[in-house]
């Protein structure tokens, strides 16, 4: 498929900017991917399209507060930094994203906090915009991640258009957010509340957890028309051994699996073996699904509405059947829907 393919009219207003007052109480559409039939309901009422035994698979990454803004030595120049990884907990090296680039050179230091509680020197150069820090801190580790994360905020895409705020410290995170290591939220799974899950949990429906670090890459333009000549970022992922357990039984056991996110279903389709079940994983995946594709575990998911020529939206298609999708897509600007990480969802069954 193109590229051109999934382009589509969006309003700018309809980009959701803050989150609905209670999680569970977005709008949910659900598309019937046989038939293409659509309802429109809440989103606490998700349940209801699912059985006892049924299997919710969730990604319990956690986001950390990975927008720091620090001054340039000498000139004072005020430099976003993004924190993308840890590259070495010991030497206390970081790659990370500097905007704007052109100002950094190696060598140059950085300073964080009124008081310049932290300083941080650029020691490589790894790609246009990315850099290597160092940060120069001499306390114990724990000590300094904790000086490292209060100078940092948020993480909100720059889609959102405005600075963090305090509620976003919570709010964009899942309630079952684990473990850390996310800079973009799975945005699926912000609509569920504890009450939802408890709810979920009385009627028998099964919870499985995968990890997927999310990226920047989900954000990143696709600059070919050609999709399948774009190269995808590489995520860290990790499937247990308990989470293969639960998934496995219910496909032995012809139940439904619900992957909650784009990242849920390329966790499974990176961890599934030729049998169509899943086995533990521990690496890194750069998995790029899109139409047509046969997915083998979920048989169906739950999604934020996302933006035009995005690689999540063609996810989506694939999964849903490309038509339906677009279909489904129209009709959510027709009804106003809200699009974007704090938007509503989207059931597919």
């Amino acid at each position: 498929m193109k590229l051109s393919q999934f382009k589509f009219k969006l309003p700018e207003e309809l980009i959701a900017t803050h989150p609905t007052k209670f999680r569970d109480e977005s709008r949910l559409l659900v598309l019937n991917k046989k038939t293409g039939e659509i309802e429109h309901k809440v989103f606490k009422n998700v349940y209801e399209y699912f059985s006892e035994n049924d299997v919710f698979v969730f990604n319990d990454t956690k986001v950390f507060p990975a927008r720091m803004f620090g001054n340039k030595e000498k000139t004072g120049a005020r430099i976003e930094v993004f924190l993308l990884r840890e590259l070495n907990r010991e030497l206390k090296l970081w790659d990370v994203l500097v905007d704007p680039a052109r100002k950094i050179r190696i060598g140059n230091k950085l300073y964080f906090g009124d008081n310049d509680e932290l300083v941080a020197e650029v020691i490589d150069n790894t790609t246009s915009r990315g850099r290597t820090l160092r940060f120069l801190y001499d306390g114990n580790y724990e000590t300094f991640k904790q000086l490292l994360y209060s100078l940092g905020e948020t993480p909100l895409p720059r889609s959102l258009n405005r600075e963090a705020e305090p509620e976003d410290a919570e709010r964009y995170q899942t309630i079952y957010a684990k473990n850390e290591g996310a800079v973009v939220a799975p945005t699926a799974g912000l609509h569920f509340s504890r009450e939802l899950l408890k709810r979920m949990e009385i009627r028998g429906i099964h919870f499985a957890n995968v990890t997927l670090h999310a990226g920047l890459g989900n954000f990143r333009d696709i600059d070919v028309e050609d999709l399948s000549k774009h190269k995808m970022d590489s995520e860290q992922m990790m499937v247990t051994n308990e989470a293969c357990q639960i998934v496995n039984a219910a496909k032995e056991n012809r139940q439904q699996v619900c992957a909650v996110g784009t990242t849920v279903l390329r966790s499974l389709e990176t961890a599934v073996s030729t049998n169509g079940m899943i086995k533990p994983f521990d690496g890194w995946t750069n998995k790029f699904i899109f139409p047509p594709y046969d997915f083998t575990v979920a048989t169906s998911m739950i999604s934020n509405f996302h933006m035009p020529y995005s690689m999540l939206l063609m996810l989506v298609a694939a999964f849903g059947d490309y038509d339906y999708v677009m279909h489904a897509y129209s009709e959510a600007v027709k009804e106003k829907y809200r699009f974007g990480t704090y938007g509503d969802a989207l059931l597919i069954v």
